[in-house]
């Protein structure tokens, strides 16, 4: 054969002249990290059996459980509690946690068995306090209108004794309003404005928690109501700063040092919006959330799960309930301190964080969050020792067992932090891109057009087929598809046919029998 007819031959062999050209290998889109699941062992026993018991009757991720625990734990000693770590650093227990869930994950039945305990001590609360409400209530009455008596005895007074009566009616008078009735005990509150938030912490000495299965809150804070972001009380809550309530028609009132707890369960995209927010991360609003973005179980959950025992909601119940109504009368908050053991390891995590957030190190690109971390880990101490000793933890010192405990908490939420603060920053094709190929990939699609996949597709994540094409530039570029050449228009007019595409073979790998 000459070597022009075998040359010939050969090139009839081109796998391109038979199937068309040669695939690459397909580069990964950018992957999910490997997150850890929520130290549940790091919670006391009476805590710990509650999470685990929660998350398998609901079969939701054991984080969601995990983080609603410590918030709990937040808004019963919030306000009532600081850890004083040394010279004069001392942290509140109050916390900001959120969980990142797709709708369909039980988060409400979640949050439903989390709480109760807390409403229970609520209503306890206010049927302790009804008799004093009430006796400040008839008092404040009887001196405002013993005053207004005798501001009319004093209009009508001879000349002689009007002055006289006058003083009287202003002393009383001052004395009424010196009086106050107070306010009806309330632990927690939903999705709440700002103002309202900021007079219910006043009302509440000093002390709110705001806990919600959805996100509506961040949707106040970025300006639902007011068109502005107004995230002033949610700063100075978190970090104990003065705040001043103005209040129509009563003077403006000082709030030495506030304490608001949040946890909060919230949609996926909802903490992407949340980065957009103008402010919310130059001010610092970001950085104060501990974070999680467990796997959903949904597609995979068992559907005859182990019930939550009953004993086992019955003990948290008891110590949750008895911890929140032993500290809601102090009015100075209990100081926590550390054993030198303890302090001992959390300055050992403080030398890991201070090595890992300069410039170029892994901490760095959430250095504002990073740099609230440690402060984190005080708090978490602080709240897992007063769970360990409900009875009698403002007595004794927060012990390194508890410290390391805490410091394994804040490595989970560490994690996490960075994969939500990398998903804020993304660019959002990526997520699209993911989405598609995942369909792609489940019904093992050769090939399809722009129109076929924008039909499969779930219609409000796409809301027109133009939405497509930044994922699937992104999906042709790292080699997943490849748009067919668009035919030659035939000038007959009418609609043209919609982009053709094929998929990488190994979406398609054949069918293996057993």
């Amino acid at each position: 054969m000459s070597a022009d007819l075998w040359e010939g031959f050969n090139a009839s062999l081109d796998p391109e002249s038979i199937t068309g050209p040669v695939w690459d290998e397909p580069v990964p889109l950018n992957p999910r990290r490997e997150l850890p699941t929520f130290p549940v062992h790091a919670l006391p026993d009476w805590l710990s059996g509650m999470v685990a018991g929660v998350a398998e009757e609901t079969q939701t991720p054991v984080d969601l459980a995990g983080c609603l625990a410590l918030a709990v734990l937040a808004t019963a000693a919030g306000g009532r509690a600081t850890v004083h770590v040394r010279g004069h650093w001392r942290e509140p227990v109050n916390l900001y946690t959120a969980v990142a869930l797709p709708p369909g994950n039980r988060k409400s039945a979640v949050f439903t068995l989390m709480t109760s305990p807390l409403l229970a001590a609520e209503k306890a609360l206010v049927e302790l306090s009804g008799p004093r409400r009430a006796e400040a209530e008839t008092t404040a009455r009887l001196a405002r209108s013993a005053a207004d008596k005798a501001a009319d005895k004093a209009a009508a007074a001879e000349p002689g004794l009007r002055d006289q009566l006058a003083a009287e009616a202003v002393h009383l008078a001052q004395q009424a309003d010196e009086m106050t009735v107070p306010a009806k005990p309330q632990l927690v509150a939903d999705d709440v404005t700002p103002e309202s938030l900021a007079t219910l912490v006043a009302d509440q000495d000093g002390r709110m928690s705001v806990m919600s299965a959805e996100g509506e809150i961040f949707d106040i804070i970025a300006g639902r109501y007011s068109g502005t972001p107004n995230m002033g009380i949610f700063l100075k809550g978190h970090a104990g700063d003065m705040v001043r309530v103005n209040r129509q028609g009563r003077e403006a009132q000082h709030v030495e040092a506030p304490a608001i707890t949040m946890g909060l369960a919230i949609q996926p995209e909802v903490l992407d919006a949340l980065g957009r927010v103008k402010g919310a991360d130059g001010r610092g609003l970001l950085a104060r959330f501990l974070y999680a973005k467990p796997l959903s179980l949904v597609g995979s959950r068992n559907l005859t799960p182990e019930l939550l025992p009953e004993e086992t909601a019955d003990a948290y119940a008891k110590r949750l309930g008895g911890l929140t109504l032993a500290l809601a009368d102090w009015t100075d908050p209990a100081v926590l301190t550390l054993t030198p053991d303890a302090d001992a390891v959390l300055l050992a995590y403080q030398k890991v964080t201070e090595s890992r957030i300069g410039k170029g190190r892994s901490l760095h690109p959430v250095i504002k969050w990073a740099s609230k971390r440690d402060g984190a880990v005080a708090r978490i101490a602080g709240l897992l020792h007063l769970a360990t000793h409900p009875d009698n933890g403002w007595m004794v010192p927060i012990e390194a067992a508890t410290m390391a405990a805490a410091t394994e908490v804040g490595d989970y939420f560490t994690a996490h932090a960075l994969e939500v603060f990398d998903a804020m920053g993304a660019d959002p094709a990526q997520e699209a891109a993911r989405q598609v190929l995942t369909h792609l990939k489940e019904q093992r699609l050769s090939g399809f057009t722009k129109r076929e996949l924008f039909r499969a597709l779930p219609r409000g994540d796409f809301r027109a087929m133009t939405d497509l094409d930044p994922a699937l530039t992104l999906l042709e570029e790292h080699g997943w598809v490849r748009q067919h050449p668009l035919p030659p228009r035939t000038g007959k007019g009418g609609r043209p046919p919609s982009p053709r595409f094929d998929t990488h073979p190994s979406m398609t790998p054949p069918l293996t029998t057993g």
